[in-house]
């Protein structure tokens, strides 16, 4: 642990001339079901009040994709001495100053913000990295804040591992409890509301849009594969999933998580929204279905700020993730 504290605080550059593309935006928002024109219709964007197209909340995980990358550059450009085989992503969380919006061109610089170990129960010792990565735009102002927590466990986590990264990471609840599912083992319907856009239009306690994908296919993590830059083969080969220890391939957490987002797309406008995370719990198998819902927790009518908790679940009532996320909204 000595080693790996003293690196605390180094940073590298890990993304680089990091370009928001129209076509690429489009492809991504279709991979996590986004169905918002917004994310696609520039002119439909400019009705909105943005200069073009933005991104979808989960967006910057195209930062992974090798062009974008130094070159020689490993997972987040530090050598921990962690096995890919045992690392899990354990949270996700991004942190807006604006949306990123076709044009824009980015830098990525991350740096180790944290490391500590933790008893895991089954998992046995855990050790945790934190790193923070945050993408300036080409005036070097500061755009997003994206901080990520891997995690290597002392051995495999039965079944609960779900990997999902680039770097083989996993993306998988590393506690012993299990958390009771907002749907209650039911699927609902998939059910709209109306954007709010004022703090006085609600209270705690308010429950959000329900986003429902049915039936989860195969192609669902192909298309996010192709979409996000994650080709680990446990989401699409079949047999290399089962010689994994898998009951079959599986999407990846940020796939999920890319769904889940959508309950917060649309409740807010996109532009109110400061913050979206994610841990992540199970996996998503070919043939489930996913139920993402909110509810707000706070809310701050002097500021306009709104909080509100995220789950994913399954056709089982199985918690896939749990979540949060805040915006600032109108105070009239």
């Amino acid at each position: 642990m000595d080693e790996l504290e003293a690196m605390v605080g180094d940073s590298t550059v890990t993304a680089e001339e990091f370009r928001i593309e129209r076509g690429k935006v489009e492809e991504f928002a279709r991979a996590i079901t986004e169905t918002d024109p917004l994310f696609r219709d520039a002119d439909v964007a400019r009705e909105r009040g943005y200069e073009d197209v933005p991104a979808p909340l989960t967006y910057a995980r195209v930062s992974r994709f090798p062009r974008y990358r130094p070159e020689d550059l490993e997972g987040y450009g530090f050598d921990l001495g962690f096995r890919p085989e045992y690392v899990l992503h354990g949270e996700q969380r991004y942190e807006y100053e604006r949306p990123l919006t076709v044009g824009d061109v980015l830098t990525g610089e991350t740096t180790l913000v944290d490391v500590y170990q933790r008893d895991g129960g089954r998992a046995g010792t855990m050790t945790f990295a934190v790193y923070e990565t945050e993408y300036r735009d080409e005036s070097g102002d500061l755009a997003l804040t994206d901080r990520a927590t891997a995690i290597e466990t002392s051995g495999a986590v039965d079944n609960d591992a779900d990997d999902g990264d680039t770097e083989d990471e996993s993306d998988a609840a590393t506690d012993d409890s299990t958390t009771a599912a907002a749907n209650g083992g039911q699927v609902p319907a998939a059910e709209s509301v109306d954007t709010v856009r004022s703090i006085a239009d609600l209270e705690v306690g308010d429950a959000g849009p329900t986003v429902v994908v049915e039936d989860v296919e195969r192609k669902h993590f192909v298309k996010y594969a192709g979409a996000s830059g994650d080709f680990n083969p446990i989401h699409y080969d079949e047999p290399y999933a089962r010689a994994a220890g898998n009951e079959s391939v599986f999407g990846q957490g940020m796939f999920t998580a890319g769904v889940a987002s959508r309950v917060v797309t649309d409740w807010f406008p996109l532009e109110a929204v400061d913050s979206f995370g994610v841990r992540f719990q199970s996996q998503v198998f070919p043939d489930d279905t996913i139920v993402a819902t909110g509810e707000v927790v706070d809310r701050q009518a002097d500021e306009g700020a709104v909080e509100v908790d995220l789950e994913a679940t399954n056709q089982h009532g199985e918690t896939l993730l749990t979540g949060s996320a805040t915006a600032t909204l109108d105070d009239d």
